[in-house]
């Protein structure tokens, strides 16, 4: 999919390339993830692409990874999108198109690159009978909340997660309900 990108001082338009990920993309998706989610290794990472890639799956539900590259076909960009079956804010009844991961290497933000990359996981739903894409972030996370903001997207909630490690007790007797 070519689409047209923002102009640059000359007033040329450029062209913004996004197409679905192939396995050979694997690696340069593995790094720029690892710049997203800093707390797995780029080898970590590419295990869970190739998954996605070989399985066109994330975990049971269908999934796809669009990528944004340069004439050269150096990746500038990638945006994983799954279906789920219920995303926060969006209507219970039907299926989502939620953003699993979404980034853009420095230099081409700012350039439509994002945009056009949502453009075709909106598509990808879409084309799934979605009618909603939903997508999370960080609350410290300034530059994401405003690129989301800037496609579309709306706030629905804020949210604090909390776990608590226990110690198992044995098991239940479900002869006596305990």
């Amino acid at each position: 999919m070519d689409l047209a990108g923002g102009s640059g001082p000359e007033g040329n338009r450029s062209k913004i390339l996004v197409r679905l990920a192939q396995i050979e993309d694997r690696d340069q998706i593995a790094a720029m993830c690892e710049l997203l989610w800093p707390d797995s290794s780029a080898a970590e990472h590419g295990e869970e692409i190739e998954k996605v890639l070989v399985s066109g799956a994330y975990g049971t539900m269908p999934a796809a990874i669009f990528v944004s590259h340069d004439n050269d076909g150096k990746l500038t960009g990638f945006l994983e999108v799954s279906l789920r079956s219920h995303a926060d804010g969006c209507d219970p009844s039907r299926p989502v198109g939620f953003v699993e991961g979404w980034f853009v290497n420095e230099p081409f933000r700012k350039k439509g690159v994002g945009r056009a990359l949502l453009g075709s996981a909106e598509d990808w739903a879409g084309m799934r009978g979605c009618v909603e894409i939903a997508s999370d972030t960080w609350v410290d996370e300034d530059s994401s909340q405003q690129a989301h903001l800037g496609v579309g997207f709306e706030v629905v909630d804020r949210c604090v997660h909390f776990r608590k490690e226990i110690r198992p007790r044995g098991s239940i007797d479900s002869r006596q309900g305990r």
